[in-house]
């Protein structure tokens, strides 16, 4: 599974990206917001950061202006996936930015169907709001689960990208499920590292190591 780190947060981008966690970047209007810099100057530096794919989001809610912004959003840098809305013209801009040549990031999606509909406009990413699903008492995997099944029977090559990701539970989820990617904010990646068990074997360890007298260096 691939993990995209959902955060406008260069720091955070770099501490992860060090340790060959970050295999892309997911950003979106508020997170450009809670950076509190320029979208452009923040996503260059991100594109500059990560090899991988950087989600910028559009922000227009007609085709046409979606697909202007999306083209100004993709001369960043070569690794800018496009982030557009499951929207009748979300799907439209889909078409023809895929079309020519550009990844497309295609977000909040919540249904199967949305899903589908992605994968026929040559979506590059399927992003399904797990939490935001778990929010009003469905059951976000169930989504994920949904549409790998479709994918996996017609072939299509749209990567899902489980996002909206809270726990650690829903990272271990999506991969069971085969979720390609999951977009998840710094903590919940460095958290996913934390055991109870392993904190407390470490310090059974250290304790019977204290009482030896010895040092390494």
């Amino acid at each position: 599974m691939k993990f995209f780190v959902d955060t406008a947060d260069v720091d955070a981008i770099k501490e992860l990206n060090e340790l060959g966690m970050v295999d892309g970047v997911t950003t979106n209007p508020s997170l450009i917001l809670k950076s509190g810099r320029d979208i452009l100057e923040v996503t260059k530096e991100i594109c500059g950061i990560v090899e991988g794919p950087v989600s910028a989001e559009v922000v227009a809610v007609e085709a046409d202006q979606m697909i202007e912004e999306g083209r100004k959003l993709a001369e960043i840098a070569d690794n800018i996936a496009v982030k557009v809305p499951l929207t009748w013209d979300g799907l439209k801009a889909c078409k023809v930015l895929a079309g020519e040549g550009n990844m497309v990031n295609v977000t909040l999606c919540f249904s199967a169907n949305q899903a589908l509909l992605a994968a026929k406009a040559g979506a590059t990413f399927i992003s399904p709001f797990i939490g935001r699903l778990d929010d009003i008492n469905l059951d976000g995997m169930d989504l994920i689960g949904d549409i790998r099944t479709i994918y996996d029977n017609y072939g299509y090559e749209t990567q899902i990208l489980a996002a909206s990701i809270r726990t650690v539970n829903h990272a271990t989820q999506s991969a069971l499920i085969g979720a390609d990617v999951m977009t998840a904010p710094p903590d919940v990646i460095k958290k996913m590292a934390a055991h109870p068990l392993t904190d407390k074997g470490l310090e059974a360890f250290l304790a019977d190591w204290e009482k030896t007298g010895q040092k390494i260096l």
